[in-house]
């Protein structure tokens, strides 16, 4: 039997993803072009409410409300969704008078909206629709109109959304990324609100898991190879830091330099002598990633890296550390 991976692709399913890959970005050109000062005008609500943004959406609008709501609320604008079903029994109170809604719908006639509308109209709450057609009820009762392109589905039978929902979460992710710009987002933001799992773990900053204070393997470039030993040991980081009398670091000491220098008489040896010079260092500011980076380009590669500023340790860590932190 022909394992699946190998198997020929059928022309028809070839035919038929091209025709609705293609449709789709035809649609979302058409969005493109039809981009103009309602795009800001509405970025300017949405960045200048007192309050928070609620989207709301009826069936596939809806499963596209929830999207845009955890995306703008991981990008630095404070959103959250709301069922249009559940907002006439009572999540209406969830809506304040400092809140600007965006409303979904397709043909802007989702009769479950029409609460949420009604109460947006009466507490003077700014309503952004994102609509095919301006003249519906909903572009009507709203404050500005983010119009989709009505270009039909990719569907054959042109009934299920396709294209259409494809439009709104592009327009989605348009309003969330020009939010972030306009606030100066930043990734150390990003990871405020992204702490688990691999995205948290790249985005961490060397001074998270960085060893400090006392942890710091060091020595003063004065010191023999025997302290080296004994400060190696105790620190149990398989190196240690050789500075000069103004605390800047000079040079550094690993298990790989006791392996191919080891001698008999390597214990009374100078650690100047033994040291290699100009360490590469990190900022503690820096990314957990771009330390490893650093290890791993650096000749043969290392596993320690000291942390300075102003040419002082004030850290150390160790390809464990990232390891451990789940980023190497």
């Amino acid at each position: 039997m022909q394992n699946s991976a190998t198997q020929i692709l059928d022309y028809d399913d070839l035919r038929n993803a091209v025709k609705t890959i293609d449709k789709e970005i035809e649609t979302l050109n058409i969005l493109k072009k039809g981009l103009d000062a309602t795009l800001s005008k509405a970025l300017d609500l949405l960045q200048n409410t007192k309050g928070r943004i609620i989207i709301t959406g009826m069936g596939k609008s809806g499963h596209i409300a929830r999207k845009m709501a955890a995306t703008f609320s991981s990008t630095g604008t404070v959103s959250f969704f709301v069922h249009p079903a559940e907002a006439s029994h009572g999540d209406l109170g969830m809506i304040s008078d400092d809140d600007v809604v965006i409303a979904i719908s397709y043909s802007g006639e989702s009769k479950e909206l029409s609460d949420i509308l009604m109460y947006a109209k009466r507490h003077n709450v700014p309503l952004i629709a994102i609509t095919r057609n301006p003249e519906s009820s909903l572009g009507k009762n709203s404050t500005l109109v983010l119009k989709l392109p009505d270009n039909g589905e990719a569907c054959p039978l042109g009934l299920a959304p396709t294209s259409s929902t494809t439009a709104t979460i592009v327009l989605g992710d348009v309003l969330a990324i020009n939010l972030m710009h306009r606030r100066g987002f930043s990734a150390s933001d990003f990871r405020q609100r992204h702490p688990g799992g691999k995205l948290g773990a790249i985005l961490c900053k060397v001074s998270d898991i960085m060893h400090k204070g006392d942890a710091i393997p060091l020595l003063n470039d004065s010191a023999i190879m025997q302290e080296a030993f004994l400060v190696m040991s105790s620190k149990m980081l398989g190196c240690v830091g050789i500075v000069n009398n103004d605390g800047e670091l000079i040079g550094i000491i690993t298990d790989g330099d006791l392996r191919r220098k080891m001698s008999p008489s390597l214990i009374t040896e100078k650690v100047v002598n033994v040291m290699s010079h100009n360490p590469k260092v990190i900022n503690q500011d820096a990314l957990i990633v771009d330390a490893v980076n650093i290890m791993n380009n650096t000749g043969r590669g290392i596993t320690n890296l000291f942390v300075t500023e102003n040419k002082k340790p004030v850290g150390v860590i160790h390809i464990h550390d990232c390891l451990k932190a789940g980023v190497a």
